[in-house]
């Protein structure tokens, strides 16, 4: 990057500027990467390139808070890597994403992070952040966890529900994680579904002989997601940390994030722009490779109401954030589970499209206003991240990571135009009303009608604060008003009887110990449910003495009349 862009200055004359919570007309003037003034009839030093915005909005560059780039997921390769998933990501409005790194079972998360971190350096042309998935837990993951929040600018982690044979903790490991999360200040992502049902489910779906796309969603019912998002909320709860839900995909799980937030319990949700705009009948499409370009996970959901539905939501801020969670594969690496779904790679494209496409269906729809719009695509991540005002706002002082866009302009989507790698595009033929006419990067032009201006390795990585207020402000004064404490009392003092011992096992046993004999719980009588009863006439509790009947005196529900 040279000196001279470095030190551009640039006028923006004429535009609105549209913040999370107003709208002004006003003029913005950048220099050194930051904006300096924003306001109108600006005193500004001369030799300023002038961006005439004139019927066009001015808004806070959009982040986008799950992008997969250069990852191998599922034996296959994403089709973009970080600088032409981030070229794609600038020519849609989006200035800043933030990527995963997924470590193998057993993999150092630390050397995972490391790894991706010397490839995205050189790539990236915007600014990028990562999260950093726990994928198996252990007290190596635990002490790396610490590492890369005090040294390397990690504040989020990712705990998976799901993936059973890779990413899922069970719930005891998923408490200690979210317990540890919250120690230090890191936010807590959770991919909720129920991973033992959604195994179950496969295989019924493949002894059922269905082993196309649609098997995707009949084995992965919402209720499996909905299951999981209240179980990951508890949990989350009794260990004192804020939960950020990541991909809401169906209703019922909707409801138990609104139901949750109504109790006053500190939960976030994100949405994906696929969840928000088609269905699950796009599985039963004729052509198999239509069908699984759309194999994600959760899944597209069957019920035609539950696009509009997390569009209400995002509208409510019951959900906050909009991410395009793109992950890109081709139709040959699809084409991998020709025979069995289970084996089509999870993932969809959207890096470029995610800000148009909400406009159009959000705004142009009347679900949610300019504001919110600027809120879901990048006010709330930047909150949330802990990255406000720096980013997602356009004030004096914050990065000039800005997008002039013009309501009225449109575009028609096709997989011949876009910059996104792979060879499908979900919303192929949309014609969007909305799009970016100039995105400028930390004060410098990359994008302008078309034309970019960026170069490879020119984006910045981002480190991320701990302890957002957004999440941690919260959460602190909740458990202080919800500790709990012993009941001060005058000690006992009276007789206490002694402890009797059956001589059968310790009375301090573990109630997970197992019983030497088989259990009686019925009284003397055998309980034919439990008791290896064998024809043969011997059983296996003969040498158990059996106790004498003994007459009720005091039925449960009172003495016999005698009638019957």
């Amino acid at each position: 990057m040279s000196s001279s862009s470095a030190m551009a200055r640039i006028l923006i004359k004429g535009g609105k500027v549209v913040n999370d919570d107003c709208t002004l007309e006003a003029d913005v003037y950048i220099e050194n990467g930051i904006i300096q003034q924003v306001g109108k009839e600006l005193m500004i030093p001369g030799g300023a390139k002038v961006i005439d915005a004139s019927g066009k909005l001015v808004l806070p560059g959009g982040i986008d808070t799950s992008v997969h780039l250069e990852e191998t997921f599922m034996n296959a390769v994403t089709a973009d890597d970080f600088y032409s998933g981030t070229k794609a990501a600038l020519a849609g409005g989006t200035t800043m994403v933030i990527g995963h790194v997924l470590p193998e079972k057993n993999e150092s998360p630390l050397e995972a992070y490391e790894k991706c971190r010397s490839s995205a350096d050189s790539k990236s042309c915007c600014d990028y952040a990562l999260h950093v998935g726990v994928t198996w837990w252990g007290p190596k993951v635990q002490a790396e966890m610490e590492k890369l929040v005090r040294e390397k600018g990690v504040n989020s982690f990712q705990m998976f529900m799901a993936y059973k044979e890779s990413f899922m903790l069970r719930d005891r490991e998923l408490f200690q994680a979210l317990l540890h999360c919250k120690d230090i200040g890191a936010v807590a992502r959770v991919h909720a579904e129920n991973g033992e049902l959604v195994g179950e489910g496969a295989k019924e779906a493949l002894d059922l002989g269905i082993s196309g796309p649609e098997g995707i969603e009949i084995s992965r019912p919402e209720e499996l997601e909905a299951e999981a998002t209240h179980r990951a909320i508890t949990i989350a709860n009794r260990a004192h940390c804020p939960i950020y839900l990541v991909s809401v995909s169906s209703m019922s799980a909707g409801d138990v994030v609104a139901s949750a937030k109504m109790q006053g319990k500190v939960v976030h949700g994100e949405t994906t722009t696929a969840h928000t705009v088609l269905t699950g009948m796009q599985y039963y499409h004729q052509d198999w490779s239509h069908a699984a370009a759309h194999v994600t996970v959760p899944p597209l959901r069957l019920d035609p109401n539950t696009p509009n539905f997390l569009m209400s939501l995002l509208g409510n801020d019951t959900l906050n954030v909009l991410a395009s969670d793109h992950r890109p594969f081709t139709i040959k690496q699809k084409a991998m589970g020709k025979d069995d779904f289970t084996k089509i790679p999870h993932g969809l494209p959207g890096i470029q499209d995610r800000m148009s496409v909400i406009w159009e269906k959000g705004v142009i729809g009347g679900k949610i206003d300019e504001n919110r719009f600027v809120a879901i695509t990048s006010s709330n991540a930047a909150k949330i991240y802990n990255l406000y005002p720096q980013k997602g706002r356009i004030i004096p002082g914050a990065d000039a990571d800005v997008v002039v866009w013009d309501p009225e302009g449109s575009k028609t989507i096709s997989v011949e135009n876009q910059f996104q790698g792979g060879d499908i595009n979900l919303y192929e033929g949309l014609r969007c009303h909305g799009v970016p006419l100039v995105t400028i990067s930390r004060g410098r032009l990359v994008y302008e009608n078309g034309m970019f201006t960026c170069a490879e390795g020119s984006g910045k990585f981002c480190p991320l604060r701990t302890f957002p207020d957004h999440l941690y402000k919260k959460m602190v004064q909740r458990e202080k008003s919800q500790a709990v404490k012993a009941v001060e009392r005058e000690p006992y003092t009276g007789d206490v009887v002694a402890m009797v011992n059956s001589g059968r096992r310790d009375q301090g046993a573990s109630d997970l110990d197992t019983p030497t004999r088989p259990c009686t719980r019925h009284g003397g009588v055998r309980d034919l449910h439990e008791s290896s009863f064998s024809l043969s006439g011997a059983q296996i509790d003969d040498n158990i003495p059996k106790r004498s009947s003994a007459r009720i005196l005091a039925p449960p529900g009172g003495r016999s009349s005698g009638i019957w």
